[in-house]
C-alpha cells in the first residue's frame, strides 16, 4: 500500500495533463472551424477537414458513462472488505466499466 501512495501523485498529474490537452485541443478545433466558416465559401479541403474533426454523436455520452461507472465501481470497492491490492478489486472495477460500455451500446442501439 505504501508503493501506491508514492505513485498516486504521478498518476493524478498525468490524468490532469491529459484532460487539459484534450480540452485545449477541442477548444482550438472549434475556434478553427468557426474562423473557417466566417472566412467565406468553403472549398473541398475545408469541408473534408470539418467532416474529419466532427466526433460521433455519442462520444460524450460514452465517456460520461464510462467515467460514471468507473467512479461507481471505485465507490463500491471502498465498501467491500477487499483492499486495492487484491485482484478481486480489479475485477469489480472491470465489471463496472463493462456495464458502462454495455449501457452505451444499449442507448446507441435504441437511437437507431
Amino acid at each position: 500500500m505504501e508503493k501506491l501512495e508514492l505513485i498516486i501523485p504521478y498518476i493524478m498529474t498525468t490524468v490532469v495533463l491529459i484532460i487539459l490537452s484534450v480540452l485545449i485541443n477541442r477548444l482550438f478545433t472549434v475556434h478553427l472551424k468557426k474562423r473557417m466558416v466566417e472566412s467565406g465559401p468553403l472549398d473541398e479541403n475545408a469541408i473534408q477537414f470539418i467532416a474529419v474533426t466532427q466526433g460521433s454523436e455519442g462520444e460524450n455520452l460514452k465517456w460520461a458513462l464510462l467515467l460514471a461507472m468507473g467512479g461507481l465501481g471505485l465507490i463500491t470497492i471502498q465498501f467491500t472488505p477487499f483492499t486495492l491490492d487484491q485482484p478481486i478489486s480489479y475485477g469489480i472495477e472491470v465489471l463496472f466499466l463493462a456495464a458502462g460500455f454495455f449501457l452505451y451500446y444499449l442507448i446507441q442501439k435504441r437511437k437507431k
